[in-house]
């Protein structure tokens, strides 16, 4: 395929594709005439907001980093690394080009529109997975890293599935800065304790607890899927258990089919699952359905440990006082990776800066002040524990020994196209839960996206 039109299919895709992060969750506006206009508006928005603008000023060389960074934790984070980063290269000034709203679909519209019009920040936010290999890799707007790999002798310091995760072609083209587990049940501890509950780990006891939690007036599971993301993240937790990590990965070869009576015993369990939510789910953002556990208006959260963050930096929560947390039903043992990574955008002006930043974002250090803030772990190995609050420690430990597989709500597991597909399809059954027509709709982006 030409570059040319991959750039069009990264753009189109980006416009509907979603992921976790952003603080005010609002989609594009569907009345913008061009990504120009979603840019100029987003910026717009931004404007005079301290906190996720930190404007170079001075003579000093400016490194811009762009990301859906500006709420839940991630913020804090951002600007922890961005303030040390200074510290220790005071003749750089950062220029914090996060841009809010659309669960992270604003900021990759806008950068969709920049990289097509040759204007990349110094570096950006990316999943690592298809996202980033199959969109700007093979659109070959981003130069290898192999060398700082090399250089830093970052090999075993990385997970070497991660490591793969962000590999073409014996290449390697970003950084991780950390993991997130997307396969998590969060859980109000006070809840939970006052009705002798335990966390469900199977699909049965999930049903079981959240019977109890109806029949005691308390709304079993939160959902806030103003952004559609949230349904096909709870969706992908669900096809990892009931498919096991094996059958999970093979929807995204082909070797299993959407329409084959395995995958249909997955979408009966979110049909299923779908019972309990609650009623206002389509007015809520992912924050919003966690502050309902928080509030303790609704019992439990199927959400990324990107809540983690938002329960423990955002609302000052302790994990096992006031939140718990187990695998989503029949997940123990496997982990759903998210991971968030920087790399080399090609041709921008000032490429040593940017490795330099790349170097400091692999570091042990660098990793260690963000992720205790954002809710993730560490993407090394050699990372210090000790930093991390019971939470976090529970997850590196997981981490350790976890079959990992990408996460496809967040555009590591499959192609662009077939997210966006899927993410609408989702939309409509949580609604019409009409199961043939969900069914269809994601045979049909498997045929037309996976060969």
């Amino acid at each position: 395929m030409k570059k040319s039109l991959w750039l069009s299919v990264i753009f189109g895709s980006l416009l509907v594709t979603a992921a976790c992060g952003g603080e005010e969750m609002n989609s594009i506006d569907p009345d913008a005439e061009d990504p120009a206009d979603a840019e100029e508006e987003t910026n717009e928005a931004n404007d005079g907001d301290e906190a996720t603008n930190n404007e170079a000023s001075g003579d000093g060389e400016e490194l811009e980093i762009f990301s859906w960074w500006t709420g839940a934790g991630e913020e804090a984070g951002l600007l922890a690394i961005i303030d040390l980063f200074e510290e220790q290269n005071p003749d750089v000034e950062v220029v914090n080009a996060a841009v809010a709203g659309g669960a992270g679909t604003n900021a990759q519209a806008v950068l969709a529109s920049r990289m097509q019009g040759n204007d990349p920040p110094g570096t950006f936010q990316i999943h690592g997975g298809a996202a980033l290999n199959t969109g700007w890799v093979e659109a070959g707007r981003m130069e290898p890293i192999t060398d700082i790999y090399e250089e830093e002798e970052w090999m075993d310091k990385f997970p070497e599935d991660l490591i793969d995760m962000v590999t073409t072609d014996d290449d390697i083209y970003s950084v991780p800065v950390n993991i997130h587990r997307s396969n998590v049940v969060f859980y109000n501890a006070g809840i939970f304790e006052e009705h002798g509950l335990e966390a469900p780990t199977t699909f049965d006891e999930f049903y079981e607890v959240a019977d109890e939690l109806e029949e005691a007036g308390i709304t079993p599971l939160a959902l806030g899927d103003r952004e559609s993301w949230t349904s096909l993240h709870l969706l992908e937790t669900v096809m990892l258990g009931v498919l096991g990590p094996e059958g999970y990965n093979d929807l995204w070869t082909g070797d299993l089919a959407f329409d084959s009576p395995e995958f249909e015993e997955v979408i009966d369990e979110f049909d299923r699952m779908l019972d309990y939510i609650n009623d206002d789910h389509a007015a809520r953002n992912w924050q919003d359905a966690a502050q309902m556990v928080a509030e303790g208006d609704a019992a439990m959260n199927i959400m990324g440990d990107w809540a983690a963050g938002y329960f423990a930096t955002d609302l000052g929560l302790e994990p096992n006082e006031d939140f718990g947390w187990a695998a989503t039903p029949d997940t123990e043992g496997m982990f759903m990776v998210v991971t968030d990574n920087f790399g080399l955008p090609s041709g921008v002006e000032n490429p040593e800066t940017v490795k330099d930043f790349l170097r400091f974002l692999g570091s042990v250090e660098a990793q260690d002040t963000f992720n205790p803030l954002k809710g993730s772990i560490p993407a090394r190995v050699d990372a210090d524990p000790e930093e991390y609050n019971e939470y976090g420690q529970s997850t590196i430990e997981d981490f350790q020994d976890a079959v990992l597989t990408p996460s496809l709500a967040h555009n590591s597991a499959a192609p662009a196209g077939f997210v966006s597909q899927a993410d609408q399809a989702v939309n409509v059954f949580v609604s019409s839960r009409d199961k043939e027509q969900v069914i269809q709709a994601l045979q049909q982006a498997q045929d037309d996206n996976i060969e």
